[in-house]
């Protein structure tokens, strides 16, 4: 909006053109959605407490979480009301790729809210049934691949490889399953991790952090061409996304973290876990994000293993799952567990960012 609006008055007000650069917007982008949730927090988590909309506790799992019960929950409404506003702000609002970003986040928090809402008003653990969740989310998934394939500017199809400077095999029309799949893991994985206070949200903010910075790196055809990574014409709009986001999650984790006053909910989880799978496709990196996003996978894998083990050899591989409970349950401090899987997180971003250099 500002862009449309403030920057044609450059010829009027020359500190206008400011508002042509990425960097500056996304900035200011981060700011609006960290001051918005320092404002919106407080009213929201009352808003919930009166509404009585607590989160029910897993009586199966570590003793300690069950004085959680009764804490307000759905409070990723406020980071995707902040993501929003400070989009339709600060974005170019032109772009295709702000769009697919923006539907994709309001469907799959549609899915979140739907799940915490049932929770909520059945007092339990158990929203929407496990088919219905998946099968929503697949065909939010679906209309994202097929909306990027048939109206995005880029080929999509080769797949890169971290590490490899060019595509390791073209997918054809196999990319479309490999997409629903990424949007959907990724979505669930991240829905799998919110499970500690402030666990979920400290994680995402290295995730967005690393994909902000690839974002402007493949939207600039100097840089790109100079790391041998695929030029996405626009792609530089994704770093203002992404650093909304961060600036999102860091409101959100003022309250998320420990003691919690508020926990994310489905409403959160599933919505910025899609929308991490959306941005790395876009950016041509379906595989990188695996890395940057490495603790996410540890998690997802760990229930995945969890379940064959026990379905296949009546045999647990952890004390529970996901991982970060086993830790719990093995003496590690709530607090304990967050902070080190946080600087695992960190690396895994390192990591990922260290491929521009290494292919």
């Amino acid at each position: 909006m500002f862009l449309e609006f403030l920057y044609p008055l450059v010829r009027y007000f020359t500190p206008f053109n400011v508002f042509q650069y990425v960097t500056f917007r996304a900035v200011y982008a981060a700011i609006t959605t960290l001051l918005l949730c320092y404002l919106l927090g407080p009213r929201i988590i009352e808003a919930l407490r009166k509404q009585k909309i607590g989160q029910a506790i897993r009586n199966d799992g570590p003793q300690t979480h069950l004085a959680k019960g009764g804490t307000p929950t759905m409070g990723g409404v406020m980071i995707l009301l902040s993501i929003i506003i400070a989009v339709l702000l600060w974005q170019d609002l032109s772009s295709f790729k702000v769009w697919l970003c923006l539907g994709s986040l309001a469907a799959f928090g549609t899915i979140g809210y739907v799940d915490d809402y049932l929770k909520v008003t059945k007092k339990s653990s158990d929203g929407l049934s496990g088919w219905v969740k998946f099968g929503a989310q697949i065909a939010v998934a679906l209309a994202a691949a097929l909306s990027l394939y048939f109206f995005g500017e880029e080929e999509f199809g080769p797949l890169y490889l971290p590490f490899f400077r060019d595509p390791a095999i073209n997918l054809g029309p196999v990319w479309f399953f490999f997409a629903v799949l990424l949007m959907v893991g990724e979505s669930n994985a991240v829905n799998l991790t919110d499970g500690l206070d402030g666990l979920a949200a400290g994680l995402l903010i290295w995730v967005f952090l690393t994909l902000g910075i690839l974002s402007y790196l493949s939207g600039r055809a100097d840089f790109s061409d100079y790391l041998g990574i695929p030029f996405i014409e626009g792609a530089g709009e994704l770093t203002i996304f992404c650093f909304a986001a961060v600036g999102a999650c860091v409101g959100f984790l003022w309250f998320n973290s420990h003691p919690a006053e508020v926990f994310m909910g489905d409403v959160g989880s599933l919505s910025l876990g899609g929308i991490i799978a959306v941005v790395s496709l876009i950016l041509r990196k379906e595989l990188l994000i695996l890395i940057i996003g490495g603790v996410f996978v540890l998690e997802a894998a760990s229930v995945i293993l969890q379940v064959l083990s026990f379905k296949l050899f009546k045999r647990r591989v952890f004390k529970m799952s996901p991982l970060h409970h086993h830790f719990e349950l093995s003496g590690w401090a709530e607090t304990k567990v967050v902070v080190r899987f946080w600087i695992l997180g960190g690396l895994f971003a390192l990591i990922a960012l260290s491929t521009l250099k290494i292919q």
